[in-house]
Parts: structure tokens; C-alpha cells; sequence
């Protein structure tokens, strides 16, 4: 109001008008034949769009695939984000300089009150799930059904947690209980892997070991996108529930899952004993059940959207390609030459060459 104070006081003073002055005439144009592009009124407007459907595809058009779009939606865009996107000029300093100190402060926190047997509580966790059966099969089994409930049960009430304290809080309560229950886990594993009943033996068949290493390696390409968001993992960044559908979504709706199955049946293989087979047939039965569940939850959150994206995908992999639903970009494979996978490579082979750094480090616990 002031602004316009202002203006309206530096505003010459207007002219004023003789007394007697002649009136002014206006001559009245012809006017042009009435035609639908010249009347709004006229125009037919495009069907309304379910509101969900509608912020999804306005979010779909800022992010494109690398290599253009399913087309199945009629307007050429993705219903669904665009995955494994990493932009240098996107990130910020600050926020992995943070993110850096959240993850040491993690690390420190678990092993101070979980890891610790002098000071941490999960050797009695273990030694409680221990007591329920002298059997390594059965320990392991339970340790994965422990985790399953814990992490798909909180994943289930994420909706309703986020509303009560909030999506940073929740995060950070979710990834507080999961981690350790995930630590202990993969540590009796390790531990224990060969004190199962040996099934089967064929470490020394030709060509096996390539067999597991190359699945092994493959599988971590199927990790779920979301994985890759790692300021919203460790809370930097507001956590979101993303409806993923470029990369490896093409192939399958489920990677998570698919790269769970083929990393279990390439260990199971390799190690051939009933331990393995318990902590497969936990592994599995957590992911087909995640499967389910995470169908079902994109459905409540995106409604119609994630309709369209279940019919262009799959849970079996490359079923959507060959019966037509799913149309591969010509230059698809750059949804895969991206920061992450880059990352994923590295990681990858180094787990495979720390092996040993590894297996020491868990052999020097009781558990």
C-alpha cells in the first residue's frame, strides 16, 4: 500500500479540463466471425486428471528420462521419477559435510551400545534368541524373521509415524532399530556360515566360483533407487516415498527383491550347507513379502499413477519387455552410466577384495 502511496503522490497533477470541450466519438469496429480458437468459450478443455495423477505427471515433466519416456500414458512423460539421477550442481557442500558427520556419529553409537560386548546390549540380544535352540539353523533363521518384522512392520506404519513426529524423526527411529538388528544378523552369518549340515559340495567344480562371484556381483545392481538417496537415508534431506520408473525399474518393478534372490541362491550354491539354506529361505520370504507390501503402499500414496506404472513394469524381470508393455529407449543404457552405479562397481569389487578384513572383524565378536 505504501509503494502505491508513493506512485500515486510522484504522479504529475492531471490536466485540467476546459469547461467546454467537444465530446469525443468513438466509431465501432466490424467484428470478426466467431470462431472456436478466437471464443475460450468455445474450446473444448482437456479431461480433469485425478488430482494424484495430476502433481505426479507435473513432477514427471521436471524430470526426464535419459533416454526419453514410455509413451503409454498418452502424453510421452513418466508417470514415475526418474531413477538414479545424481546432478554435481544439485548437491551441496553443507549437506554431505553433514551427512559425513551423521555417519561417524552412527557408526560410534552402534558400536558403543550394541557392538561393544563391554558395553553394548546386542551379545545378550543374541545370546536370548540363542537360548530358544542350540541349533545355528534355527539362530538364524529367527535373527532374519526378527529383522523382517521389524523393518517391513515399520515400513508399514511410516504413513502414520511420519504424521506423529514427523519424517527426519522417524527416519532416524527406523534406521536406530533396523541397523543393529541388521548388524547382528549378517555377523552370525558370517560366523556360522559352516557349521550347518553340508548338503552338498561343489566349491571345486570349474567354473563355479566365476558362476558365484559374476551373480554376486550382478545382484547389487538391482538395489532399490531409493537406496542411492542417501541425504534422505541418514535424514539430511526430507525421506520421501519415491514411485521410481526409469533403470533398472524398466526391468523389474521389485530389484530389491530380484537382487536378494540372486545373491541367496549364488551363496546358498557356493556354500551348500543347511545354515545357508535357513538364512536364504529368511532373506527370500522378507523380500516377497516387501514385494507385496511396497506394491501396496505405492498404490495408497500415488492412487491411478502407480496403476500405470504396474501395467508398464514387472515383478518377474524383462517380463514387461518381451510381451510389449515395457519400450526401452534406443539409448537406454545411459540410465545406467551415472554417478551411482559408478559407486556401486567400486564398493562392490572392494567388498569382494575386504573378504577377509571382513570375516576377521566378525570373528573377533562372541556372537
Amino acid at each position: 500500500m505504501a509503494s502505491h502511496l508513493r506512485l500515486h503522490l510522484a504522479a504529475p497533477p492531471p490536466l485540467p479540463y476546459p469547461h467546454h470541450h467537444r465530446r469525443l466519438q468513438f466509431r465501432r469496429l466490424p467484428q470478426p466471425p466467431a470462431s472456436p480458437l478466437l471464443n475460450p468459450s468455445r474450446v473444448p478443455l482437456p479431461p480433469l486428471l485425478p488430482l494424484p495423477l495430476l502433481l505426479v505427471r507435473s513432477r514427471a515433466r521436471l524430470v526426464r528420462a535419459v533416454g526419453g519416456g514410455a509413451e503409454e500414458d498418452g502424453d510421452g512423460g513418466l508417470v514415475g521419477e526418474d531413477s538414479a539421477a545424481f546432478r554435481l550442481g544439485d548437491q551441496s557442500l553443507a549437506s554431505w559435510a553433514y551427512f559425513g558427520g551423521i555417519l561417524a556419529a552412527v557408526l560410534v553409537a552402534l558400536n558403543v551400545l550394541w557392538i561393544d560386548p563391554g558395553t553394548g546390549v546386542g551379545t545378550r540380544f543374541l545370546d536370548a534368541v540363542a537360548s530358544v535352540s542350540d541349533s545355528h539353523e534355527v539362530v538364524m533363521l529367527l535373527l532374519t524373521i526378527i529383522f523382517a518384522v521389524v523393518h517391513s512392520g515399520m515400513a508399514t506404519l511410516r504413513e502414520s509415524g511420519e504424521r506423529i513426529i514427523g519424517e527426519r524423526a522417524y527416519r532416524v527411529l527406523f534406521a536406530g532399530i533396523s541397523l543393529p538388528l541388521a548388524v547382528t544378523t549378517i555377523v552370525y552369518f558370517i560366523n556360522h556360515r559352516y557349521d550347518g549340515t553340508q548338503l552338498w559340495q561343489v566349491q571345486s567344480i570349474s567354473g563355479i566360483h566365476e558362476l558365484v562371484w559374476f551373480s554376486s556381483f550382478i545382484s547389487f545392481f538391482f538395489l532399490y533407487p531409493s537406496t542411492f538417496n542417501l541425504l534422505e537415508v541418514a535424514a539430511v534431506d526430507k525421506p520421501k516415498l519415491h514411485m521410481w520408473e526409469t533403470g533398472i525399474m524398466r526391468i523389474t518393478r521389485h530389484p530389491q527383491m530380484v537382487g536378494q534372490i540372486i545373491w541367496c541362491l549364488a551363496h546358498t550354491l557356493w556354500i551348500g550347507n543347511s545354515v545357508a539354506v535357513a538364512a536364504s529361505v529368511g532373506l527370500i520370504g522378507h523380500h516377497l513379502f516387501g514385494a507385496w507390501n511396497g506394491d501396496r503402499r505405492l498404490a495408497s500414496r500415488y492412487g491411478e499413477a502407480f496403476e500405470i506404472l504396474k501395467k508398464r513394469t514387472s515383478v518377474f524381470p524383462f517380463a514387461a519387455i518381451i510381451d510389449g508393455r515395457q519400450k526401452l529407449p534406443k539409448d537406454y543404457y545411459k540410465e545406467f552410466v551415472r554417478l551411482p552405479y559408478v559407486a556401486i562397481t567400486a564398493l562392490t569389487l572392494g567388498a569382494y577384495f575386504a573378504h577377509p578384513l571382513m570375516q576377521a572383524s566378525s570373528y573377533q565378536l562372541p556372537w
